[in-house]
C-alpha cells in the first residue's frame, strides 16, 4: 500500500500535522505552495497539497495563524501565513508534550514479552 493511503500514517498525521505547519512558520511567514514544497519533502508526514488548505483554513479559524497578501516578482499576489502569538503558544504546547509523548510510545513498542 503506498505511504499516501496508509491507515495508520492517516491517523498520525492528523494528530501533529497542524503544528509541523506552525513550525514552518515559526520563523517567517510563507505562502501555501512554499510550505508544500517543503513539507513534501518528508512523505510519511505529508501526502498532498490537498489537505494543507483546508488546514490552513482550520488553523486560521482558530487564530493560530493571520494571512496577508504580498505582491510577487513572478506572477499574481501571494497569501502569506504567519503565526501568531496564540499559534506560538499551541505550538510550544505541543512541543513540550512531543517528546514525553514520543518516548513513551518508543518504550512501549520496544518492550519484549
Amino acid at each position: 500500500m503506498p505511504a499516501a493511503q496508509d491507515p495508520v500514517l492517516t491517523q498520525l498525521r492528523k494528530g501533529v500535522l497542524e503544528y509541523c505547519v506552525l513550525a514552518l512558520l515559526r520563523d517567517a511567514p510563507a505562502y501555501g505552495v512554499e510550505m508544500t514544497a517543503r513539507l513534501a519533502l518528508h512523505p510519511a508526514l505529508f501526502a498532498s497539497e490537498g489537505t494543507l488548505y483546508p488546514l490552513l483554513s482550520r488553523l486560521r479559524r482558530q487564530l493560530w495563524v493571520d494571512t496577508f497578501w504580498q505582491e510577487s516578482s513572478s506572477g499574481p499576489p501571494r497569501r502569506y501565513y504567519r503565526l501568531t502569538p496564540e499559534g506560538e503558544a499551541a505550538l510550544a504546547a505541543f512541543a513540550r508534550a512531543w517528546e514525553p509523548f514520543t518516548e513513551d510510545v518508543d518504550a512501549v513498542l520496544k518492550e519484549t514479552r
